[in-house]
């Protein structure tokens, strides 16, 4: 494990280019062609619900390449998929979207931040993660959180 306590600058800046479908979808929202307004919407939901996953997706392989990973975090890894999924729902059945459902992935984004925290208390990521994962991920999920607004 690396003593560097702040990020790479390659996964940096991949990192931070990953806010840039949601701030464009925000900005479409906000003050765009109102003829965008709900593919602009319904493409910050696609692009959060992904992210969402890819952050189980991520946990799964820290706990894959971890030589004894606690087991909650295999349970961790699978829930962000399923939410991701269940923000669908209500799309699905014609109930009220996506307001309801942006709030729960915005807020599932932000409160991912409790497992990173974790991960990176037992040392099963490098030094620099929360440095990284903070930002990202109060970033993504404020600006999910902001097209619910819309």
């Amino acid at each position: 494990m690396t003593t560097q306590t702040t990020p790479p600058v390659f996964p940096r800046w991949l990192g931070l280019a990953g806010l840039l479908p949601q701030l464009a979808a925000v900005a479409v929202v906000f003050g765009g062609d109102a003829s965008l307004h709900f593919s602009a919407i319904a493409l910050g939901y696609a692009y959060a619900a992904l992210i969402l996953s890819f952050l189980g997706g991520l946990w799964w392989g820290v706990a894959a390449s971890a030589d004894r990973p606690p087991e909650w975090l295999w349970v961790a890894a699978v829930v962000p998929s399923l939410v991701a999924l269940g923000s669908a729902l209500p799309w699905a059945v014609g109930a009220p979207w996506p307001g309801p459902s942006l709030i729960l992935l915005g807020l599932a984004l932000i409160g991912a931040l409790g497992v990173d925290l974790l991960l990176a208390r037992r040392g099963l990521v490098p030094l620099w993660w929360m440095s990284l994962r903070l930002p990202l991920s109060i970033g993504l999920g404020g600006l999910t959180l902001l097209l619910a607004l819309g």
